[in-house]
């Protein structure tokens, strides 16, 4: 009676569930328009027998075509406002530079999803202050960028150029037979240390 019992139980068809196991699709959450960071510098600056402040505006601009990261992620370009003050607070410069003012310098392919990074004061040289600025990917973790010059004079006038020169620490060596280190540094093999 046991075999028949079990072997009725292994006939009968066993139940059948209906539910279906699934994971559940992820839905992608756009990431709304994004800002590569606002900032403003004032920077008292010896110039031309006088001092004057060098004040740096970096602002988005909702009003500019959006930058991409190549990632998908939408930025907003920025506009950045120099202005120069002298002594007596009276304004010798002031001009917004957005990155149409760079284009001559960029590569049109590269220009189309990048950003207006920052102009950042240099040094003042002879008649001229020199900034540097930069045209780049908008995402702060990129270090692709052109870095530029930028010159005013002391008429007003504005020059940009690309920066040809590297930072990399070390100076031409005046014989001309290659590099050396900054300031003077002294290698440590050739003083036998």
């Amino acid at each position: 009676m046991a075999i028949t019992v079990m072997g009725m139980s292994s006939c009968k068809e066993k139940k059948q569930s209906e539910d279906i196991i699934t994971t559940k699709p992820k839905v992608e959450v756009k990431k709304p328009t994004q800002k590569v960071g606002d900032y403003e510098t004032t920077t008292p600056t010896e110039w031309v027998g006088s001092t004057y402040q060098v004040y740096v505006q970096r602002q988005a601009d909702p009003s500019l075509p959006l930058a991409d990261d190549g990632q998908g992620n939408k930025y907003y370009d920025n506009k950045i406002t120099v202005k120069i003050t002298r002594k007596d607070g009276s304004v010798f410069f002031s001009r917004t530079f957005t990155k149409s003012d760079f284009d001559a310098y960029v590569d049109p392919l590269y220009k189309k999803n990048s950003a207006l990074l920052g102009i950042v004061l240099d040094k003042a040289e002879g008649d001229n202050l020199a900034f540097a600025a930069s045209v780049g990917s908008p995402d702060k973790m990129s270090d692709e960028y052109v870095p530029l010059v930028l010159k005013i004079s002391r008429f007003g006038d504005v020059k940009i150029s690309k920066d040809t020169q590297l930072d990399t620490g070390a100076v031409e060596d005046e014989t001309g037979g290659g590099k050396k280190p900054a300031n003077n540094e002294i290698d440590e093999e050739e003083d036998g240390v």
